[in-house]
């Protein structure tokens, strides 16, 4: 794994992140902020960037690349979508990281470090920035939510038909 400075420029960002939905979510001068605060990790297969267990208070933007979430080192969901977002959940708690997230291809990510930013930018003085921030990461995590809860519907009828059908040839069987 490689980190690169990220030198920002207000107003001028690189193609790579010009078209991310998390920044548009942003007004400029929030963005600058978060972009200060930032760098680039550029990662070569089987770089493992999160590690299940450990506590960080960075956040990741994949740019490039394929990567691959693990939990107990099991395939748990893969994605190689500009602008997802790994390790959110960091920055609401202290809490040890619930996976892993490694590159599948050579990858580049975003990475920005909510230690920093507290340091650069005070919350007890930058509250409409910070409440920017945890409501763009409410909205991530509430879609993310839904879909789990809408996945665990449809695997939970999918357990009753398969249980009806296990008891009709267990009735076939007594009969």
């Amino acid at each position: 794994m490689k980190e690169y400075a990220y030198i920002h420029e207000e107003g001028n960002l690189p193609p790579v992140l010009q078209n991310l939905t998390i920044l548009k979510s942003f007004e400029e001068n929030h963005l600058n902020a978060i972009l200060y605060s930032s760098y680039f990790l550029e990662c070569d297969p089987g770089d493992m960037f999160i590690e299940e267990d450990t506590t960080d208070s960075r956040m990741y933007v994949l740019l490039t690349g394929t990567i691959r979430v693990e939990k107990d080192s099991k395939l748990i969901a893969k994605t190689d979508v500009p602008g997802e977002l790994f390790g959110e959940i960091a920055v609401f708690n202290e809490e040890s990281r619930s996976a892993s997230v490694v590159a599948e291809t050579h990858s580049l990510l975003l990475v920005v470090d909510q230690k920093f930013l507290q340091e650069i930018k005070p919350v007890q003085d930058n509250g409409s920035f910070y409440a920017a921030v945890y409501g763009f990461l409410a909205k991530i995590m509430a879609t993310r939510l839904k879909s789990t809860s809408q996945e665990l519907a449809r695997v939970e009828k999918e357990l009753e038909q398969a249980k009806e059908a296990l008891a009709k040839c267990e009735a076939k069987v007594v009969v």
